[in-house]
């Protein structure tokens, strides 16, 4: 894929950007540059370019806008020690595009341009890549694909738009990888089968924020969906995956199908299984869960994404009960964290192959 780059005139002030990188909270400044492709049948993918970043023009009847054909992705690049930026097993990123692609019906972006997209738009703005320090900052990178049409029928869209953007981010909780609490809703569910919940669309999300809504009111961090056919199953929660440490040293974690496979989700798979743990893939029924916490059974609980990482649960709350508060992120859940993020800020060996080096 050939990019053309038109450089930003005007961008933010180096001392406006330490003050931006010096606290830059999630998805709130922009870097001065947004990628840019499009597609159409005849055409295929063409005019790749890197501009300014800014707003888009879209008319009152573009696709996207009434049928929400549109998927996204969400990776973070890293700036180690020695001043290099590296990317986490952005392959992984571009693999899991082309699934959401073909469940929502909008064509294919081959992986090696997908990668060389976001490499691109990291190079130009490789200046808000923050300092890692003590803070676990990094870039958030959001490649995302719109069906672009005019067009009020309803059919997959003749013309579709690819867009990286990039956003400079601190830790997802503010609190940092303290405990948070979860409310159980058992009036929304998030996917059913045959669904789109195991595509990365904006539908899956938005049907997650009345229950979210929920949570905020019940006094909880973030709500933890059931499976929608016998309401008994544990899913996901809003934007993360959940992992059960119990107390012989196993981890369970919500089997796929109806739910998103977490680039996170994929990789503590691998490392608590050279730690020595017993990964298991099933089932966790919402009764298994409460009564194994109360038991002791169930030592730990931990939820894991892009954006959080891995974020240690303290409690399960829903209408007339509650388990047993945790105060503190247990060893296993501690342990696997650390592990994940230096191999992201290159403070230890990655020898799974997962960084791909961009500057």
């Amino acid at each position: 894929m050939e990019i053309s780059t038109t450089l930003a005139t005007q961008h933010v002030s180096d001392p406006r950007l330490a003050e931006i990188l010096d606290d830059p909270g999630f998805g709130v400044h922009f870097t001065d540059h947004m990628f840019t492709v499009e597609w159409t049948p005849e055409d295929g993918w063409h005019a790749a370019r890197i501009t300014p970043y800014g707003p888009l023009t879209l008319d009152p009847a573009t696709a996207v806008l009434h049928y929400a054909q549109e998927i996204f992705e969400g990776m973070k690049a890293y700036r180690h020690d020695d001043g290099s930026i590296w990317a986490f097993r952005p392959e992984a990123n571009a693999e899991r595009m082309v699934h959401s692609s073909r469940r929502l019906a909008l064509p294919v972006l081959e992986p090696a341009d997908f990668i060389a997209a976001v490499e691109a738009l990291v190079t130009v703005d490789q200046r808000w890549v923050p300092e890692e320090g003590a803070a676990e900052k990094s870039l958030y990178v959001r490649p995302f694909m719109i069906a672009t049409d005019k067009f009020l029928g309803v059919r997959p869209a003749k013309h579709v738009t690819f867009m990286v953007i990039a956003s400079p981010a601190g830790p997802y909780f503010s609190k940092g990888p303290l405990p948070i609490t979860l409310w159980l809703t058992t009036e929304y569910t998030r996917a059913g089968r045959g669904g789109m919940g195991a595509a990365k669309t904006g539908g899956n999300y938005a049907s997650s924020l009345v229950a979210q809504q929920e949570a905020i009111e019940q006094g909880c961090d973030q709500v933890v969906f059931l499976d929608g056919q016998e309401l008994r199953y544990v899913e996901e929660l809003g934007g993360m995956n959940m992992y059960f440490v119990y107390a012989d040293g196993r981890i369970v974690t919500p089997q796929l199908g109806t739910i998103l496979e977490g680039i996170t989700r994929s990789s503590i798979i691998e490392i608590a299984g050279k730690m020595g743990h017993q990964v298991e893939e099933r089932r966790i029924s919402v009764d298994e869960w409460r009564d194994g916490v109360t038991s002791g059974e169930i030592s730990e609980v931990f939820a894991c994404g892009t954006a959080a990482v891995v974020t240690p649960v303290g409690s399960l709350r829903w209408a007339g009960g509650r388990t047993p508060e945790v105060a503190e992120a247990g060893k296993v859940t501690l342990a696997i964290r650390q592990a994940l993020v230096d191999i992201q800020y290159g403070r230890a060996d990655d020898t799974f192959g997962w960084m791909r080096r961009i500057v």
